[in-house]
Formats: C-alpha cells, sequence, structure tokens
C-alpha cells in the first residue's frame, strides 16, 4: 500500500466542534511543577507548570486561562495569589513557566490554574497544587560532609547515626540530604521513602545531587535517631572493569552531608545537621559494588542501630570531608524504584546445597532470599540470563570485560552468611543486576521451595504514556520485550546493558529516544542526562561516547553517531513536549559540537564515528553514516537557532547543511541508479531516514530500498545505525507493508526471531548464539517500538504545533494484520489510533484529547471509500477538532 503524503495534503476538509454541548462539563487533571506532582525540593527559580483539560466533547479547547500562585492555599480558594496572579490570558497554552515574585528556599507554594472553554465558558470548579523550594542556592547548607575515614579500599559500607531531641510541637519536617556515593536514609528505625539507588549517577566532581524528603511522620516528640548507610555506587568503583572507574579522578571513600529541617507549630525552625557530633561504625554489608555484587555478614549485625536508644559508645567519631563538587543541586526526576515484584516461576533443586530459581523474565533488579540455616553458612546467589546444558548459570555473555583481581568478588553474585538466628531476609541495597536465573549455592544444606526467592524489576519509576496492542501475537511480544529492555536499562540516565556495562552509551540512547518518549514520560530523566553532557563536553565541542564518564570514551566510540544525542534528544524532547527548555539550554553546546566538525572535515565529509555496529553480515562506510549523522545534528542546530530567535545562526547552519548535503551526495549517491555506495540496506535507508536524499530522487531511493529488502527475503541486514532508519525509511516513503514484513519477521534475523527463541527483552546481537557482544537485555536495536506508533498507529507529533498540540495521524493498515492500537499520552492527553479489519472493509478510530487537533492523512485502500458519519469524504488529509470519531472503509 502506497499513501502519497503531499498529494493528500492539497485534499483537506476540517470537522468542526460539534454543537449544542454548552451544558458538558470540563475539567482538569494532572497538574506538575517541573513534570512531577507535588514536588519537594525544586531549586528552579522559574518553574514550570502544566496542566491537562479533560472533556468527552468535541471540539473542547481552552481559550484563556489564569494561575494564581501564594504560600496560602486559603488564599487562593478565594481568587487572590500574592505572589503572582497572571490574570486572565487568552491563550491556549498549558505551558506556563513562573515569573512572579522571587520564590524563597524552603518554601511551600500553592498554585491554582482556571480556564475557559471553547465558548468562553469558565469551569466551575478550580484546582490547586502545590510545589516545594529545596535549597535553591548552596549557602544555604548548613550541615557538613562528614565520613569514616578517606580509605577507598576499604571494603565495608559504614554507618552514621545521631540523636536529637524535640521539645515543641512539630508543623512539618524536611530532610536533605546529598551523597558521594548512595545512601538510605532511616529515622527511628525506618528506612525514609521507596526510593532506591539515591542520589543518581553524575560526573560527581562536577555536579553532585541532594534529595528532599518529607519525613514529618517520621518523627515523634522526645528523642529520635537518624541513621545513614553509605554505598559506593559509581563514586567509589572497587570492582576492576576496562572503563578504569576504579582509577576515576573523584574516587574516595562514600560521603555525606544532611540537613533536617525541622518547623515547630510556633514558626520556629531548627536545623539537625550532619557534623562532628555523629558517630560511625562498620555495617553487616562486608562489600558492595555497583557493578559486581553485594557481600552481607549477618553476624555482624547491629540490632537497632539507628534507633533513638541504642548504645553506641563504642562508635567512632566521624572525620570532615570536602564536598565532591562546588555544584550540589537538586534531584528533580522520578527516581529508582523496586517497581515490580516477580515471583519465580519454577524452582530446580540439584541437591540440598545447589538450587536455581527460574524468573520467567529477563530483568533489572534485584533478587530478594529468605534462607535458615546455621551460623557461618555463605549463601551465593549467582545471577545470570542464560543456562548452561547442564542447567547451571552461564555468565559468559556478559562478564567480558571484567578484570578481578582476584576471586573475593565474583560477578553478578550475592554472598551472604548466616549469624543462624532463625529466618532472615536478605536483598541487596547499593547493587541491581541483569538476569532471569538465580542459582543458590551453600556451604551448609539449606532447604528452599519456590516461594523463598523473588525478583524486583527496578529502574527509574517514569510513568507510562503509551501502549501498543494487535492481533499478531509476535509484534505484542515484540513491543513488551523493547519496553522490558528500555526501562532495564533507565537508571537516572539510559544504560546500554543492566548486567555487562550499565554505562551510559549515546549511540544506544539516541536510536532509543523515540521509543522511550511514546512509552513513558520520561522528561525529568533526560534533563538530567543531558546536564551530564554538559558537564562532559571538552570546551572544544567534544563529547565522550559514554556518558557521565571517569574520562573514558573521548578517544574512542564518540563521533556523530553516537554523541548525536546532545542533538536528537533536546530536538525530540521539544517535539514530544512543546518545551524548548532542554533545546535552549543545550543550545550553545550543539553549536560547539557542530564547530568542531566543520572544523575538523570542512569537506562537508565526515569519519568520525563507530559505524552500523554489529551489523547482520553488510559493512557500510563509516563515512556514510557519520556524515547523515552530521547533517542531522546541523539541521537541528538550524531549527533551533530559528525557534531561539538567533537569525544569524540560522542562516548559518543552513547553508552548512545544505553543504554537507550536497558534498554526501556527490560521493555516495549514484542518481541514474537511485543506489546509495553499494546499495545495501543501511546505506539505503539512513539517508532515507535522516532526509538527505534530493527531493526528486525520494522515490527512486525508496523503490531500490523496498526491492533491496524484498531481495533480502523481507528480513534484517542492518546494524545499530541502520536499524533507526529501516522501517522508517520504508514506511514514509510508501512501503509500510514491506516495513511490517520486515517487523513481524519470525525467521533469522528479525526481532522475532528472539521471540520465537523465548526473548522478553531485546539482544545486543542478532545471531542467538554469537560468541560475543551477547547480552541479552539491550536497547539498542529498540527503534521498532517508536516505529509502532508512527507507521502502523500513525501517531507523530507536528513540528510546526509540537507537543501534540496538532497531532499528525498517518495510519498505515499494513497487510498481514487484522488489527491494531496505539495509544499515546502527549502534554494534552491521551491519543488513540485504533484500526480493524471486518473482512475486506476497515474502521478506523482516532482519539484527538482536549486543547489540541490533529491532521490525519487518509489512507487510500484500493475499490474502497472512505465514510465519516454515514458520509463519503472524497479529500485526502482531515483536519479533526478534538473528540471522538470513527472513519470506515467499505
Amino acid at each position: 500500500m502506497k499513501f502519497d503524503f503531499l498529494k493528500a495534503c492539497a485534499l483537506v476538509f476540517c470537522l468542526s466542534p460539534v454543537s449544542g454541548a454548552l451544558a458538558q462539563a470540563f475539567n482538569l487533571s494532572n497538574l506538575k511543577t517541573e513534570y512531577l506532582q507535588n514536588p519537594i525540593g525544586i531549586d528552579n527559580p522559574a518553574p514550570r507548570f502544566t496542566w491537562q483539560m479533560q472533556s468527552t466533547k468535541n471540539g473542547a479547547k481552552q481559550t484563556s486561562f489564569r494561575i494564581l500562585v501564594d504560600t496560602d492555599s486559603t488564599a487562593l480558594t478565594k481568587a487572590d495569589g500574592s505572589l503572582w496572579n497572571t490574570g486572565w490570558l487568552k491563550s491556549e497554552k498549558q505551558l506556563i513557566t513562573y515569573s512572579g515574585q522571587s520564590l524563597k528556599p524552603f518554601t511551600k507554594y500553592f498554585w491554582r490554574v482556571e480556564i475557559a472553554d471553547e465558548h468562553k465558558k469558565k469551569s466551575n470548579q478550580f484546582y490547586i497544587t502545590s510545589f516545594e523550594t529545596g535549597m535553591m542556592d548552596m549557602a544555604n547548607w548548613q550541615g557538613a560532609w562528614i565520613s569514616d575515614n578517606e580509605n577507598e579500599k576499604l571494603k565495608p559500607a559504614p554507618y552514621f547515626r545521631n540523636t536529637f531531641t524535640t521539645e515543641k510541637k512539630i508543623k512539618s519536617a524536611r530532610a536533605y540530604i546529598a551523597a558521594g556515593g548512595l545512601y538510605e536514609l532511616s529515622i527511628n528505625g525506618e528506612k525514609v521513602g521507596n526510593h532506591r539507588m539515591d542520589p543518581m549517577y553524575t560526573r560527581f566532581d562536577r555536579r553532585t545531587l541532594y534529595v528532599s524528603y518529607d519525613v514529618t511522620k517520621n518523627l515523634v516528640d522526645g528523642k529520635n535517631a537518624i541513621g545513614v548507610l553509605l554505598g559506593n555506587g559509581w563514586y567509589n568503583h572497587q570492582s576492576n572493569a576496562v572503563w578504569d572507574f576504579d582509577k576515576a579522578p573523584w574516587r574516595n571513600r562514600p560521603t555525606f552531608c544532611l540537613d533536617l529541617r525541622i518547623t515547630y507549630d510556633d514558626g520556629t525552625v531548627e536545623t539537625i545537621k550532619s557534623g562532628k557530633n555523629w558517630k560511625t561504625a562498620l555495617s553487616p554489608i562486608v562489600f558492595n559494588s555497583i557493578y559486581t555484587a553485594e557481600h552481607y555478614d549477618a553476624r555482624l549485625e547491629k540490632d537497632g542501630w539507628n534507633t533513638a536508644n541504642y548504645d553506641d559508645s563504642k562508635w567512632k567519631n566521624v572525620i570532615y570531608r570536602s564536598a565532591p563538587s562546588k555544584n550540589i543541586v537538586t534531584q528533580a526526576l522520578h527516581p529508582i524504584r523496586n517497581v515490580e515484584e516477580i515471583a519465580s516461576k519454577s524452582l530446580k533443586k540439584f541437591n540440598d546445597t545447589n538450587y536455581l530459581f527460574d524468573l520467567g523474565r529477563n530483568i533489572s533488579g534485584v533478587s530478594k532470599i529468605t534462607v535458615k540455616g546455621p551460623a557461618g553458612t555463605i549463601i551465593k546467589l549467582k545471577h545470570g540470563e542464560r543456562l548452561y546444558g547442564n542447567g547451571h548459570v552461564d555468565i559468559s555473555n556478559i562478564d567480558a570485560h571484567y578484570r578481578p583481581t582476584d576471586n573475593t568478588d565474583p560477578f553478578q553474585t550475592d554472598i551472604l552468611i548466616l549469624n543462624g538466628k532463625g529466618e532472615q531476609t536478605f536483598m541487596p541495597h547499593f547493587n541491581y543486576k541483569g538476569f532471569q536465573y538465580v542459582e543458590v549455592n551453600s556451604s551448609a544444606p539449606v532447604q528452599l521451595s519456590q516461594k523463598n526467592l523473588v525478583g524486583y524489576f527496578m529502574h527509574s519509576d517514569v510513568p507510562v504514556s503509551g501502549n501498543i496492542n494487535s492481533s499478531e501475537p509476535i509484534i505484542n511480544k515484540i513491543y513488551s520485550a523493547t519496553n522490558n529492555s528500555y526501562l532495564s536499562n533507565l537508571f537516572g540516565y539510559p544504560t546500554d546493558c543492566p548486567q555487562r556495562e550499565k554505562n551510559g552509551w549515546t549511540g544506544d540512547a539516541q536510536i532509543a529516544i523515540e521509543t522511550g518518549l511514546y512509552g513513558f514520560d520520561g522528561i525529568t530523566i533526560y534533563e538530567k542526562w543531558l546536564a551530564d553532557h554538559r558537564d562532559e563536553q571538552q570546551p572544544n565541542g567534544v563529547l565522550p561516547s559514554i556518558i557521565p564518564t571517569d574520562g573514558w570514551g573521548y578517544e574512542w566510540g564518540n563521533g556523530p553517531d553516537w554523541t548525536s544525542t546532545i542533538a536528537i534528544i533536546p530536538w525530540n524532547i521539544y517535539l514530544f513536549y512543546g518545551d524548548d527548555k532542554l533545546l535552549a539550554d543545550c543550545y550553545e553546546n550543539i553549536r560547539k559540537y557542530v564547530n568542531h566538525i566543520d572544523e575538523t572535515y570542512p569537506s562537508g565529509l565526515t569519519t568520525w564515528g563507530l559505524g552500523d555496529w554489529i551489523p547482520v553480515k553488510s559493512k557500510s562506510p563509516v563515512e556514510l553514516t557519520s556524515t547523515c549523522y552530521y547533517y542531522a545534528d546541523v539541521v537541528i542546530l538550524a531549527k533551533a537557532a530559528k525557534i531561539l530567535g538567533k537569525t544569524a545562526d540560522f542562516e548559518k547552519y543552513t547553508i552548512l547543511a545544505q553543504k554537507i548535503k550536497d558534498a554526501f551526495n556527490a560521493k555516495y549517491f549514484n542518481k541514474q541508479t537511485g543506489i546509495y555506495a553499494s546499495g545495501v540496506q543501511t546505506e539505503m535507508s539512513v539517508p532515507l531516514y535522516w532526509k538527505i536524499v534530493p527531493e526528486e530522487s525520494i522515490a527512486v531511493v525508496a523503490s531500490n530500498l523496498a526491492k533491496k529488502v524484498e531481495a533480502d527475503g523481507f528480513h534484517l541486514d542492518v546494524g545499530l545505525l541502520g536499524t533507526k532508519a529501516i522501517l522508517n525509511a520504508l514506511s514514509e516513503n510508501g512501503y509500510s507493508d514491506v516495513a511490517y514484513k520486515v517487523a513481524a519477521q519470525k525467521t533469522y534475523p528479525s526481532w522475532g526471531w528472539w521471540m520465537e527463541n523465548g526473548a522478553t527483552t531485546l539482544y545486543e546481537n542478532w545471531p542467538i548464539d554469537a560468541k560475543s557482544d551477547i547480552s541479552m537485555n539491550h536497547i539498542m536495536f529498540g527503534e521498532i517500538g517508536a516505529w509502532l506508533y508512527k507507521s502502523p498507529g500513525g501517531i507523530k507529533p507536528d513540528p510546526e504545533k509540537t507537543g501534540f498540540k496538532n497531532v499528525i495521524l498517518a495510519p498505515h493498515f499494513v497487510k498481514g494484520l487484522g488489527q491494531f492500537e496505539a495509544k499515546h499520552t502527549g502534554p494534552y492527553g491521551e491519543i488513540i489510533s485504533s484500526w480493524i479489519r471486518n473482512g475486506n472493509e476497515i474502521s478506523y478510530k482516532v482519539v484527538v484529547p482536549p486543547n489540541s487537533t490533529a491532521s490525519l492523512m487518509l489512507p487510500q485502500e484500493e475499490n474502497l471509500k472512505v465514510y465519516l458519519n454515514g458520509k463519503v469524504i472524497t479529500e485526502g488529509v482531515a483536519q479533526l477538532a478534538s473528540g471522538t470519531y470513527t472513519f470506515d472503509w467499505k
């Protein structure tokens, strides 16, 4: 099936709002500050407010709004905002940046939003939400940076404790804690919150994060105790691997700084802070490595160590330490959590000291075991993704880059030493792994049942914002596996794999950005990660291939095919959210990066890059793929310059983009044959996808690509970069049926081949028996997840009205598929694109959220007419107001 988009765009009709619906109500939902609900610890002096309009009527939209901000929620009920009152503004915007009176630290602010609809009718209800500022300035910290020593090689994790007494009634209490390393905070014996792995990994010597907690309910009248347990994380990397994180310039024994700010009913404030009055001792965690595992000796437990009446007379004094960096900023993003508990699917008993648990699916996270045995019994829990033929766990596919110096730190193997005091439970504090199987070996017989071990799927807990469902089981499995791999590689930054590396590989992340944004509300993670980019960029514009880094990756693996993240991710955030803040924040970084390539490769062609990583069989020139990415970066830079009002830059980089395009096509394109280079899939699809093909040649190049794919048996012959391009290049240029055949393929090499062989995540290599590069939980081939939204679903953001203010709907009713539904919740609400075949006929349902519109490109189906409400539609594009519509092809 071919669809001529340009021809269709010339035929447009509009569907106007349905009349007679004045009495129908509307309301608001999803009020957020900085894309978080009721956040605390906000440091941005100009936070962003967002909301959504809810209405069931067609044509519903916001025509004006008013925002009020005050520290008194009662004042807002009276429509009085002493800090900011926008007045009623005629605007459809649902993303507004605060511009009222200067915000103060440690202050809770309430904001109220009201809107009027398309009939200028104001809602009978108003909506109030809140946010709370944090430190806002490093000068507001009172606590000292403390630790137990400066011995980076000391293995046991340290405990810290302090007690204090409250003598007045507490109104509220907030804990602010920053750390070099990882921590768990507890008050009066209970862990505070449900986060894991705080704070998120950054370049510690350039930017350190702090986290804010509401601990009002954790405190009691009278004597209280604060406990802090410190872990190494990436700050004190004790395991040796090829990336040399053990030699990081910031490396030291973990340290922290804490302020516990208590506000009493009488308005006075007391700050309990970290300092010399704290005590420290070593914990039962005798070793912890974010890269390998955690070892715990239960015989060393200090019961009640974090409670008020514990005797710490034998504990040692703490020492002062310098702060890891001069830039301590808030962690305002969705946290890592144990998101899902997964029961063991099966248990195999080899003997009384050897068991194998199978979770039934591959995850990132931890296992939790409950076991009873004699004191001193050593329990080893080996985590892996696959098994040897004899049924034991095989980690040879994921330990390839580990360089152990001895046998005391086995890869992905937790070690528990029992204390003999009955049944005990162990789950790592400062480590996560990638695994499906857990093999348990014990030094003495133990009795285990299937219920004795569970897994926790652990990742940044970003809200789900999309879903795909189809009549083809293999497509549903691929989509599920793609999401599992995406989430398995989201830990405050996007990683490549959760076991072998845990590195922030830029290439994997730029490939997966659309997949992530269609499926999940991940803007907070990406804004944090692009700040990591800005920390890591050299003055000449060069970025490393892994971010954050200890310095590794500036000499290998970077280049425009990988580190185009600096341009591609801010651009996609702008498209999906309609928010240009990240684009503006990164503008100079993009410009420096582009200028560096321009200076180094003045011809317009660049050989800098890794190329089409791990291809099936055909290798494409690095210069071809890298130049396409360089072109994409320059195009994004020119667009950003126009958006941000930088006219001279817009003109400059528009000219540079044309220069690159001309040089590329002069070298690689045979205009007579319509073939790029040797004509393999990557060489044809990447220029099409990045739109470097001359306009007049697009049709012939696309036709040749489709022929090549057919000649390859509708199988993939691409690597990382080709995977991003191949399906889109076909679908966007009239060959969606060909793309679908590739996507739904079940034989090697294909995504479906993995699923047919039991995959629940995406792999790193096409052959499942590859001798190397065979992690079984990688996101780098994950573009298919986004393609399902874009092609059969047809949901795309409009570059002219970003944030899905206007939704581009261009569904492809691909042959061989009976039913398909794509749902995506954007800034204005849920978009639904759903179709089903009824014999030779097709019914298509679309939902456009309130306050947005849609441009529906009506597919041309042979011998079928398009009907809406019983009337034939002859135009090619339907311009839809918000609401629900059903089109029929008969």
